[in-house]
């Protein structure tokens, strides 16, 4: 009987254990390693807008018969007391052809300001051939109190970007950070 009681206790000790670890595991996975997993599925496939990444001015095959349309939009989350905008709002990029372009942004206040700009291109299939050499988005920013940057970013829309798509849209949001 004894034992039976004991059997009984383990299993039910066994049963809470479980089922109070279970969903804190499972906010860690979410929390910790999703995300890296996820920025990773991002780059490779160009899933939600997220452009590749390119180390040297490497050499494509540049096509200057065929022209795309390179829109350029800036948006700020709220709470973020930084004006940022675009240099130009569009180019006309030949495929295969390294251009550099810039951002405005200015911070409003008598404070330090830290924030992290999130790219984003549409369509997404277009994604997988815009690449960067150049980003003010790679790093987090640091603005002074009203100071007025000009951040560059150099690009290349790669050749293989299928034929059908003719305008690109590049979009950045910038986030603020607490540190």
């Amino acid at each position: 009987m004894a034992d039976d009681f004991r059997a009984k206790r383990r299993i039910k000790t066994s049963f809470w254990v479980k089922l109070v670890s279970t969903p804190i595991l499972m906010f860690v996975f979410a929390m910790f390693v999703m995300p890296p997993i996820y920025d990773v599925f991002c780059e490779i496939t160009g899933f939600n807008g997220t452009t590749g990444r390119v180390d040297s001015d490497q050499q494509y095959k540049v096509e200057k018969d065929r022209k795309i349309e390179v829109s350029f939009f800036a948006m700020t989350m709220g709470g973020f007391p930084v004006q940022f905008s675009p240099k130009v709002h569009s180019m006309e990029v030949i495929p295969g052809k390294f251009y550099t372009t810039s951002y405005l942004a200015k911070n409003n206040t008598d404070q330090v300001v830290i924030g992290q700009a999130v790219p984003s291109v549409a369509p997404t299939d277009a994604a997988l051939h815009f690449k960067k050499l150049e980003c003010f988005c790679f790093n987090r920013q640091v603005f002074k109190p009203h100071e007025e940057l000009e951040m560059t970013l150099r690009f290349v829309v790669e050749p293989e970007l299928d034929e059908r798509i003719q305008d690109i849209s590049l979009s950045y949001n910038f986030f603020k950070l607490d540190s």
